[in-house]
Order: C-alpha cells, then structure tokens, then sequence
C-alpha cells in the first residue's frame, strides 16, 4: 500500500504535468517524441497514442526471460521511484503496478536488449505492456507465459490506458540492472561470511597454523574488511584441538598463500561487496526518470539520471570481487585433495583406485573459476551509441549487472565444493593414524556438524552432483550460517 505522502506527492506532479499540457508547453516526452526524435512537436490529440507507441515500439527484447525474482524486484523498485512524486505517472497507474506485485503477477520480461543509458527502456518496456494487457506474464517455474490481459481480469485488474508522460515514466529507469545488483549484493553479504566458515574447515582439516590470524599481524595494515575475517576465522577456530596437537612440532614455518592469506584476500573482497553495497542503497532509493518534475519549483528538468554508470562500475567490481573467493577456494579444494600437500588420502578416499573419491569435484571447481575469468571482463568499459547518435555513451550495466549475477552464483558453487571437500578431509584430520580423536575449533565444529546432517561422509564413490546441490542449498540458505552464529556468536 501505498502511504500517503507518496499518494500526495503523486498528485502534485501529476497536476502539474496535465497543467503543461493545458498551456502547450514543450515537454520532453510529452508533448515532443523521444530520442533523436525530441525536435518533433506532438498534437495534444495524438499525446496518449505517443505513450502507447512507445510502449510498442520499445518491447523489442530478447533471449531468455528473466527469473521471477529478479522481475519482482524490478516492479518493487520501479513502484519506489515514482512514488516519490517527481515522475508525473497518475496515482490510479503506479497503483496497478502495486496491485500486481501484491497478487505475484510477473510480467515475461526478456533479458536482452538494455543498453543501460536511457535506463533498461527494453525491459520496463515489456513490463508496462503487461500492465497494459498486451504482454505476456509468468506461469509457475516451468517458464510457460500467458497472455496479461486473462491474469488481470481474473485478479480483477483492468488494464491500464497510458496517458501523457506515463509511458516515458514507467520506462526510465535503471531497475533492471538495479534489480540484478540489489539481490546479489544482499547475497554476497553473506556469502563472505559462509566463505569464512569453509576456509576455517579446510584450515583445520590441513592442520593450518592460526599465527596468521593474530589481530596484531592485521592492526599493522587496518582494511575493515582484513582485520573482520582474520576475527571470524579466530573465532572459528577457537579451542581447537587439532590445533594444540601440531603446535610445537610441526616443521612447516608457514602455510601455503591460499590459507595463509585468506583475511587478506576474503577481505579485500568483502570491502569491494561493501563498496557496492554503498552504491545500490543510493541507487535503489533515487529517481531517475527523465524529465523530471520539481513541483514545490513547477519546473521540469531534462536530464540523465537514468545513466546505468553507477551501477555498470559497481557490478563489474562485485564480479571481481566474489571471482576472487572462488579464486581462493578452489586453491584450498587442490590442497585439500592433493595427498602430497595435505598430507591426507589421495583425494580423500581411503581405497584409492577403486574409488576417485572427490578427484573430480576439484575439476567442476577449476571449470567454474575459469569460466568467472571469462564473464570479469568489464561491461561497464564498453558503450556503443544508439538513437543517431543522440544517445552517444552507454553504461552496458545491464550485462555488468547479469555477468556479476552469474559470478555470483558460480562463486556460491565453488564454495559448496570447498565445504564438501573440507569436512572430507576434517573427517580424516580428526583420526590421525596413531592419534587420538581430535576435535575442531568450537565454530568448526559446528558447521561441519551442520553438513554432516545434510550430507554424509563419503565412505564409497556416489554421484557427487547430489552432494554439490546439497552443499549448494546450504550456502545459498541461511542455515549453515545462522547455526554456526547460534553457537559462537555474530560473524563480522
């Protein structure tokens, strides 16, 4: 619902656009066309066939539709934009658009077709053709589509007649590329922390050192993000008694990069999710329509908020970013499978040659990293002009923002895998031939307890596909990371 400061300030601008219109005034996209189009003058007659037609015109999309979600968000951000009244779309409109998100009625967006300038014009496009009972909307997860016009009806919705401005309104914005980076940074969030807790298994299941998590190393070279992981993994491992046992006999000085680094490297990129966590709060709370409409100064101003810039940069860095953890992460799944630098069974299997044992979870790892090389080349560096050069410089951060939505997904697999391969091997580290049975730091303890519930030791060779999907839903679920923080507290 909305309240009724944004219906009041809904209102005061659609007042003032119907009062231009009232005394002819030259309005960009409404009394004028669009683009390389903007010097045509519109007849007052023709001024809402202009909006449909660019409804029309611009639902030029292709490729796969877009996931439900991602399209959910895109029509919640949209909705937040122009309820802040400096858009001129009339209440009984933006109201529609709330009343689908209510009753989960999801437009088949394509996801091809954003240049990231003018906006996601494509992609909003497509959504205001639903609205106006010309498109089509999602069914079920099987990715069927039926026609908009016999979802509204049976919601008991009308659709909706564009009039002066709406169109325009609906269509500029940055709400798909938003949508992408909004819902991907909430999960790198956590993902770093569920990134610390498998890299602190695997640091115990190697027998690792914690020298290289003592807070005076990472006080001598202050990054918020370094010093907050060298705290969770000190944390994680706390009271270890695999630890204890290696102390003062083991001849290695140091360990290896990928564990010796891991507040470094898992820090950096936690600053870099920091960073553009920053910037999508900025951005899903702007508008960034054009033009826009001041009322308390009854003016209307051209200009280019809708610029997807912000957001290419920020996606392509996030990409970079969450590479990175998986970079890491599968360096620690070769430690941990390789029976010359671990020191355990070959490829953690205990019958060798009869059974391959995790040996390929490691190349699924390696095929994942190589393939987030591939998708961190930046978007945001390209620009190819459209509408006759009018439209001279594009952000592309429609395809930053769906490349740093797949890394993101990728980097979540890799991390699966590391958490599969760690409680291996710590099933292994905590029987040591000729030792007693050794226990974990209080916080490894608990995650590795937590998969063993989901997921069981591998004795024999299964198909492992089982075992990553499992792996895979306690990363992206809250689980994992909820119940290890029950037990040693809040992770940084």
């Amino acid at each position: 619902m909305l309240p009724p400061a944004a219906r009041r300030q809904v209102r005061e601008a659609r007042a003032l656009i119907e009062s231009w219109i009232d005394g002819r005034e030259t309005v960009y996209g409404v009394t004028t066309g669009f683009g390389e189009f903007s010097n045509v003058r519109i007849s007052r007659e023709n001024i809402e066939l202009l909006q449909e037609n660019l409804i029309m015109s611009h639902a030029a999309g292709a490729g796969e539709f877009l996931p439900p979600e991602i399209v959910r968000a895109m029509m919640v951000l949209r909705i937040n934009a122009l309820a802040k009244g400096f858009s001129g779309v009339r209440l009984e409109t933006l109201q529609l658009l709330v009343d689908m998100v209510n009753k989960r009625i999801m437009p088949a967006i394509p996801s091809q077709g954003s240049v990231g300038a003018s906006g996601d014009l494509v992609q909003l496009a497509h959504m205001v053709l639903s609205m106006m009972g010309r498109g089509r909307v999602l069914r079920g997860t099987a990715g069927d589509v039926v026609a908009s016009s016999l979802v509204l009806k049976k919601h008991g919705l009308k659709p909706v007649r564009l009039t002066a401005k709406e169109g325009l309104a609906l269509i500029n914005g940055t709400q798909m590329m938003t949508a992408f980076a909004a819902l991907a940074v909430h999960q790198a969030v956590e993902l770093c922390k569920v990134a610390d807790i498998a890299a602190a298994i695997t640091v115990e299941a190697l027998r690792g050192s914690d020298t290289q998590f003592d807070e005076r190393i990472h006080r001598l070279r202050p990054y918020k993000g370094q010093l907050a992981v060298a705290k969770n993994m000190r944390r994680m491992m706390k009271g270890s008694e695999i630890r204890e046992s290696h102390r003062f006999d083991d001849p290695r000085v140091q360990d290896a990069y990928s564990i010796r680094c891991i507040p470094q490297v898992h820090g950096a990129s936690r600053d870099a999710v920091d960073y553009v966590h920053g910037i999508v709060s900025i951005e899903i709370n702007s508008a960034n329509d054009n033009p826009l409409i001041i009322p308390k100064d009854r003016v209307h101003l051209e200009g280019g908020n809708f610029h997807g810039q912000p957001i290419a940069l920020a996606m392509d860095f996030l990409a970079i970013a969450l590479a990175e953890l998986a970079n890491i992460s599968e360096r620690r799944i070769e430690r941990l499978v390789n029976g010359s630098l671990s020191g355990l069974p070959r490829f953690l299997t205990t019958n060798g040659g009869l059974n391959s044992g995790l040996m390929i979870a490691q190349y699924t790892a390696a095929s994942i990293v190589s393939e987030n090389k591939v998708l961190c080349h930046p978007g945001s560096v390209d620009s190819i002009p459209t509408s006759a050069n009018q439209e001279d410089h594009n952000s592309m951060g429609s395809i930053s923002a769906q490349k740093g939505w797949k890394v993101l997904k990728n980097a979540q697999t890799v991390l699966a895998i590391e958490l599969l391969c760690a409680c291996q091997g710590l099933d292994f580290t905590r029987r040591l031939k000729g030792r007693k049975p050794m226990k974990a730091g209080k916080g490894v303890e608990a995650a590795y307890a937590f998969v063993r519930k989901h997921i069981r030791h591998l004795q024999e060779d299964r198909v492992l596909y089982d075992d990553i999907q499992r792996a895979l839903g306690l990363v992206e679920g809250r689980e994992l990371l909820e119940d290890v923080q029950a037990r040693i507290g809040t992770l940084n």
